[in-house]
């Protein structure tokens, strides 16, 4: 079978073109070895399924150990109604988890709930006897958990797990060695109502869990090794090296996105290049351009819209940061900042929030700008492409910019600064939207700082300008925000940009100015 980048579902070692891992496994057998409970919490399609697989399948081979993989996803709602059935589907499942992994071994629960009433007690003493009898090192392995948290029964029994972890350093082997959760969710903090009359408060039936500090992202040297067996096996030339940067640089080693881009570049790019055996940078580009399009949809991108979407305070916030460069303090304790980072759009950046990584921060940016332009009156622009384009695919960016400047000075010279700093980017974007409609896109480069400043990157046929926005700060971050454009248009071979200021001083001017700074001409236009 020829393998495959894989961006759905568990990764198979002989299908599937993988990233070495095994370091991240070690460490997470370390953590078993050492009998702690765990949950390996982390943002949908972030690996942890496949590494909780192949976690599984090295410890059916290890003599010393017994270990079974759960799930009770799609089990319904019927297992969670009453405590005896709840009991009698955990055995049931488990016994024929023991025959399938273990057919062999003669070592299988035998329970029967029809008599029994209080079917926790019951199930608490038959893992003691089970655990001794069969004298291995116990794991219990559960995937798919955040389902079953919502049910109050599944939570009693991980505080059944807890109770037991607790007595088992004096009743020797009374529990399970070890038990391993997978979910988004961090259980330690899950929010419980044990009795119909007891207030909601943090009271986590999880609290005996050691944090799960494994990184589960791809550094560059990670991603190498998935290049390299791909390189090997296809014949597929390549620098190795600045290829796995490059696409660290826009993924930050997020797995899916890691293994999204290579795909995009083996399946739909590559069979469209002259020389289909070799991979250069441009492709990296290419991928990263075609996963931000507009009308490009997959499962996780949807999941961060409908994940904003559905929080105001998270919305709100992640706006600011990406548009006016909002500097937000990462503070896990907080919980809009800790749900930010648990579905994988807030990451660290010294002590304040970033977006997680390139990808992501487009894809946002796209879905403001859209619902900016869809609720706003003052983003509906017609199709003004043929005003500011030439016959030969060129934008005149001078024009559009003069423009704006007087649509600001007509429109909105009266509104309050305020409101102009948190609107004004996203009133021009809307601005430039219907212009390149059709024949190009913008994406935004990550770098606001102090200097209060935006990238735009505008491609229009097989043309691209470089435009920032940027708010007055004075005379010394305008010296700095130069400098940081100069570099910007190194890195495109670019000698020509353009930079719009908006500037809230009460006697500002709308005035333009061309800039001569080094080697490169840069137009710039105050509103």
């Amino acid at each position: 079978m020829k393998k495959e980048f894989n961006d759905t579902g568990v990764c198979i070692k002989d299908e599937h073109f993988m990233v070495d891992t095994t370091p991240k496994i070690e460490n997470i057998f370390d953590l078993i070895e050492r009998k702690k409970y765990f949950i390996m919490n982390r943002p949908r399609q972030f690996g942890k399924t496949t590494a909780l697989y192949r976690l599984h399948k090295e410890l059916l081979v290890k003599d010393d150990y017994l270990t079974i993989l759960l799930s009770f996803e799609g089990s319904g709602d019927d297992v969670f109604q009453d405590a005896d059935i709840f009991c009698t589907y955990f055995v049931n499942v488990f016994n024929r988890k023991l025959k399938q992994y273990y057919p062999n071994q003669q070592i299988f629960i035998n329970l029967n709930f029809e008599t029994i009433e209080k079917g926790f007690d019951k199930l608490s003493l038959q893992i003691t006897d089970f655990v001794q009898k069969v004298e291995k090192k116990v794991v219990v392995l559960i995937d798919e958990v955040d389902k079953s948290t919502k049910n109050q029964l599944f939570l009693h029994f991980l505080g059944l797990l807890r109770n037991k972890y607790l007595e088992r350093d004096t009743l020797p082997f009374s529990t399970f060695h070890s038990v391993v959760l997978v979910g988004i969710h961090d259980i330690k903090t899950i929010k419980l109502k044990l009795r119909p009359d007891e207030e909601k408060k943090f009271n986590s039936p999880w609290n005996i869990a050691v944090d799960f500090k494994v990184n589960m992202f791809f550094n560059p040297a990670e991603i190498s090794t998935m290049l390299l067996q791909y390189s090997t096996e296809r014949n597929i030339q390549m620098n190795i090296q600045k290829l796995s940067e490059r696409i660290f640089y826009y993924t930050s080693g997020y797995p899916f996105l890691v293994s999204k881009m290579c795909k995009v570049i083996d399946e739909i790019l590559l069979p469209e290049k002259e020389n289909q055996t070799e991979w250069d940078l441009e492709d990296v580009e290419n991928s990263f351009k075609y996963l931000i399009r507009e009308d490009y949809v997959t499962t996780i991108f949807d999941d961060l819209a409908k994940n904003l979407e559905n929080n105001r305070e998270l919305y709100e916030t992640t706006k600011d940061i990406i548009f006016n460069g909002a500097k937000i303090p990462f503070n896990l304790s907080e919980p809009m900042i800790s749900l930010g980072h648990v579905y994988g759009i807030f990451d660290k950046d010294e002590r304040y929030c970033k977006i997680h990584n390139r990808i992501f921060e487009q894809k946002i940016y796209l879905h403001f700008l859209a619902t900016m332009i869809r609720l706003r009156e003052y983003n509906n622009f017609n199709d003004l492409s043929d005003v500011y384009s030439s016959p030969y695919g060129t934008l005149d960016m001078p024009k559009i910019l003069r423009k704006f400047q007087e649509f600001m000075k007509e429109n909105y010279s009266q509104r309050d600064a305020n409101f102009i700093e948190r609107e004004g980017r996203l009133i021009f974007l809307s601005f430039l939207k219907p212009i390149i409609n059709g024949r190009g896109f913008d994406f935004k480069e990550p770098n606001i700082g102090e200097e209060r400043r935006m990238d735009i990157v505008i491609t229009y046929t097989t043309n691209i300008y470089i435009l920032e926005l940027k708010i007055w700060r004075g005379e010394a971050y305008h010296q700095q925000g130069l400098e940081q454009l100069s570099d910007y248009l190194d890195t495109y071979n670019k000698k020509e940009g353009f930079l719009l200021i908006f500037n809230f001083n009460q006697k500002k001017e709308f005035k333009e100015e061309n800039i001569e700074f080094g080697d490169k001409s840069i137009l710039a236009i105050w509103v």
